[in-house]
């Protein structure tokens, strides 16, 4: 090996090696909190075009409307046909309200959720389904008193039900 070769090889070899594996994923993409406020600019834009009705999934502290379930009356298992709802589930649960948002019967549901269209959810129930509306999210969004955005894009998904 020549000397310059040599050179470099022990540079590359010098540089530190990680010590323990990355906890990128556990700190980006989890939170212990499941009850961030949605960004109350966002919702009155949704609020004045849909005339939204029950908020699905809150709590007492983050309720966007006037009408709303908490986790104790639990919106998974109550009636929405015919509803216009909007729906910002715990992520952790995203899968169950996706599909409950998908075959709920509401006359229009508005879901915010991440923007992960690698998941099974996404592919059984938004993506070709004729009742499912996607709009993604520029850039990333700042939910309720947290200090920075989320590290991830969201997507507005909205099903509508409506009567011809």
């Amino acid at each position: 090996m020549s000397p310059v070769r040599a050179k470099r090889a022990s540079r590359h070899s010098a540089r530190a090696k990680p010590t323990k594996k990355s906890s990128f994923s556990s700190v980006h993409f989890h939170s212990d909190r499941q009850d961030w406020s949605t960004p109350q600019e966002l919702f009155d834009r949704l609020n004045d075009e849909f005339d939204l009705i029950w908020d699905v999934c809150a709590t007492t502290q983050n309720a966007k409307l006037p009408l709303y379930w908490t986790p104790e009356i639990d919106g998974l298992s109550a009636d929405w046909r015919g509803k216009q709802v909007f729906c910002n589930p715990p992520y952790s649960q995203t899968a169950q309200w996706v599909e409950k948002c998908a075959t709920s019967g509401a006359e229009v549901c508005v879901l915010l959720i991440p923007a992960r269209t690698d998941t099974t959810y996404f592919h059984q129930h938004i993506y070709n389904n004729p009742r499912a509306e996607i709009r993604f999210i520029k850039g990333c969004l700042k939910f309720g008193d947290a200090q920075n955005s989320a590290p991830f894009p969201s997507m507005l998904v909205i099903f509508r039900n409506e009567q011809s």
